[in-house]
């Protein structure tokens, strides 16, 4: 029998953020098309070798992306919509950029006599990734038409290079059961029929080029589906194989365990099948027993979503049995994506913490050395073996992971530490009498934009080459500045702009044992967005306050209430690369205690306003529904810890971003925030249905407008969305907002949106 190698997709972004910096250069009009497209091009055969130099020998193709791989599938098939223009030939740069982030021209600029105004699509979050995706966009009677060749093309830029990989698609059940309806609900799965004839003519054309596998991503198939799946299913790739006979299918599925849903991937007539064995290793014996002789399995052996070093005996022992009986594949649990690139640029890293690690390059030396192992034998690969185990050993019995006091801490836990003293109804009138603010207060949900001089100034002490005086003198001016500015435009509750956080996440793991940071680790959360997740390795305190003296300091310079801004236990968690030897319910247990010392001393120091962000609730809760409540349960009860400290004239707010809140609308409700913030800008108030049906007790600031668009609403779009919320939630509980923080927006944007924002409030008001 033979083992072989494969990847499902590799980082986008390039070791050095390449792709970032092509993108905003030509975002802001300093490069040209080609020169963006030179650079992916350069970017795509970097990778291609890479994988190949690694040992992988299957390689993916059509992984890359300039901005989002679900944008790309709707592009593929031409779900343009309406608002985008009639797009006839092929989605070209302009109309795929609109889509991902919003377009505004003047007539002057578009050269055509009239002005345009066009809001991205719709985002959200990719499963319970942070990785966001643009949400694909269906009419009841919509059409499909081949749009883009980009599988094809890149599959043939490959191809030149001397590398033969093996094309990647998003399957076409998941990109409808991931898109939403324009319009009237409908079931979108009926469009299949319109759908599937552009997938044919995708999988022809690849054919035609020499292709003989292709990859299709039906990830919806770990979810709890409608119950015309199995039909669905089995019509959609009775089609497809009949279509391009001799060409073979891997259907890649991953994120869980098939589960019920198991039945229908094994009785469709694909050639192979890939399946998650690091979230789901109970799954394997089921599918051994029941899956076809001659169906090629692809397991995912390593974790594609962590950055722990796997363990290599454990799994050669699972695995020699299997590879005697039938050929494999070994594969990362997913791909690639969602992980750093390369470990070895780690310089300055912990070397204990290091030896624990690995990004996607040492998973893929990883899977190699699975595979020599079992086609070859484990002594021609004795040494790395030994290597592995001794390292998997220290971090066992390393003195860096356990805090025998924390540990004490949260196991000792009483039940009343996640209560408030009194509910909202006994607090509102506390706080409304402390704070006296008008009807629709505005606000901001926390930073302003980080410039170029931020970051340069950051960077430069980094270096040493700004002194720790100068550094924070530079940050006091920004900081008055920007409350200044706050002030002349008459925001009611002010932020301090956050200049000296690097990221909301990692500001706070660098005050926090227990934490490692790396400087290169990046990871695509959307777009140009990248983030470097902090790892917890450790058990986790607060050593000493870390944001009231910057708090007291801004709070100096106005009268007007200062929001003090922390990122929640939730969010830190779901954000970090998390350590995998205990359960994560601990881990955030940790976090909610030592965001709950800084709570307290904020509050001790004045502030009487504190939002404790939770961007990432939804994003952890797992993907069926059986399991949600074992989630919410120990993920609300940690964010009432780090918030129920305080008294009960200090307000607390929360933010979410990006996500479905309708199913989980109960458990927000019980986190027992006096003010939620959260996005509904892209989708129009939507999300505000279900605050309604709930009767939500607290206060709302629906988002109204899009932070993620470089494009200004007018005043007149923030009243009717305003007129909107009003409709659904009383006035008098209502904040007007962004839908979430400036950082990544540029100042002349966010001036002109904010003021017309506080004129939209004004307006609303009697």
């Amino acid at each position: 029998m033979t083992v072989r190698v494969a990847t499902l997709g590799f980082p986008r972004i390039g070791t050095r953020r390449e792709l970032k910096t092509a993108l905003e250069q030509y975002w802001a009009g300093n490069s040209s098309a080609d020169d963006l497209l030179s650079t992916a091009a350069s970017l795509r055969a970097s990778a291609w070798q890479r994988q190949k130099d690694l040992g992988a020998e299957i390689i993916p193709s059509n992984d890359f992306s300039l901005y989002d791989h679900v944008l790309d599938t709707s592009a593929m098939v031409g779900a343009v919509p309406a608002i985008y223009g009639n797009v006839q030939g092929k989605v070209d740069l302009g109309t795929y950029f609109a889509m991902a982030r919003g377009s505004q021209t003047t007539s002057e600029e578009c050269g055509c006599g009239h002005a345009h105004d066009t809001p991205a699509a719709e985002m959200t979050k990719w499963f319970d990734t942070n990785y966001h995706y643009l949400v694909p966009q269906f009419a009841a009677d919509q059409t499909f038409r081949l749009a883009s060749t980009k599988a094809v093309d890149e599959y043939r830029e490959a191809k030149a290079l001397g590398i033969e990989t093996r094309p990647v698609l998003l399957g076409p059940v998941s990109f409808l059961l991931l898109g939403k309806c324009d319009g009237p609900a409908f079931d979108r799965l009926d469009l299949l029929p319109a759908l599937l004839p552009v997938y044919e003519r995708v999988l022809n054309a690849l054919r035609a080029e020499g292709a003989d596998w292709v990859q299709i991503d039906e990830p919806c198939l770990v979810l709890d589906l409608p119950g015309n799946a199995a039909a669905v299913f089995k019509t959609t790739y009775n089609t497809l194989t009949a279509a391009v006979p001799d060409l073979k299918l891997m259907l890649a599925t991953y994120f869980g365990a098939l589960g019920d849903n198991q039945g229908i991937a094994l009785s469709l007539p694909v050639h192979g099948l890939h399946v998650d064995l690091v979230r789901a290793p109970e799954q394997l014996a089921s599918i051994l027993e029941k899956a076809r002789p001659d169906l090629l399995l692809s397991l995912g052996v390593v974790d594609g979503r962590n950055i722990w070093k796997a363990d290599l005996n454990a799994l050669l022992d699972h695995l020699e049995p299997l590879a005697r009986q039938r050929d494999l594949i070994l594969a990362p649990s997913c791909s690639l994506l969602h992980t750093p690139i390369d470990l070895e640029r780690e310089t300055d890293l912990d070397a204990d913490v290091k030896s624990w690690l690995a990004f996607a390059v040492q998973k893929i030396e990883e899977l190699h050395t699975l595979a020599r192992a079992l086609n070859e034998g484990r002594g021609v690969v004795q040494t790395i073996l030994a290597e592995n185990a001794a390292a998997l050993q220290a971090r066992h019995s390393s003195t860096k992971i356990n805090n025998p006091a924390v540990q004490t801490r949260s196991a000792d836990r009483n039940p009343a530490l996640a209560q408030r003293h009194s509910p909202f109804p006994a607090r509102r009138p506390l706080q409304q009498a402390s704070l006296r603010l008008p009807l629709y207060p505005t606000t901001t949900i926390g930073s302003f934009p980080q410039t170029t001089e931020v970051r340069k100034a950051r960077a430069d002490h980094t270096r040493g080459e700004l002194s720790s005086e100068a550094y924070e003198a530079f940050l006091r001016e920004e900081t008055a500045r920007t409350i200044c500015w706050q002030e002349e435009i008459d925001l009611d509750v002010l932020v301090h702009g956050e200049f000296e956080r690097n990221d909301m996440v990692q500001y706070f793991g660098e005050q926090l044992s227990g934490f490692a940071f790396t400087k290169h680790a990046w990871v695509q959360s959307y777009g140009s967005r990248y983030v470097r997740p902090p790892i917890i390795f450790g058990d986790v305190s607060r050593p000493k306050a870390m944001t009231v003296e910057w708090w007291e300091y801004a709070q100096s310079i106005t009268k007007r209430p200062m929001k003090g801004m922390l990122t929640g236990p939730v969010t830190i968690l779901n954000w970090s690369f998390v350590r995998d030897d205990q359960p994560r319910a601990e881990t955030c247990r940790q976090i909610a205690f030592a965001i709950r010392d800084e709570v307290c001393d904020l509050e001790k120091a004045g502030c009487g306003i504190i939002q404790i962000d939770e961007a990432a609730l939804r994003e952890g809760l797992p993907l069926r529904r059986a399991d949600w409540q074992s989630y919410l349960d120990w993920a609300v009860e940690s964010f009432r810890i780090s918030a129920s400290g305080v008294q009960d004239a200090t307000q607390i707010h929360t933010h979410m971003c990006y996500s479905e809140f309708n199913d989980i609308i109960a458990a927000i409700g019980a986190m027992d925030a006096d003010v939620i913030s959260i996005e509904t800008a892209r989708s129009r108030m939507e999300l505000l249905d279900a605050f309604a049906a709930y009767r939500y007790p607290a206060e709302i600031g629906p988002g109204v407008y899009d932070i993620h668009s470089p494009r200004v609403p007018s005043v007149e779009e923030m009243v009717d969305l305003l007129r909107a919320a009003s409709k659904t939630i009383s006035p008098d509980a209502l904040w007007v907002n962004p839908d979430c923080g400036l950082k990544t927006r540029k100042w002349p944007e966010t001036k002109a949106a904010l003021l017309n924002m506080v004129a939209a409030a004004h307006y609303m008001r009697p």
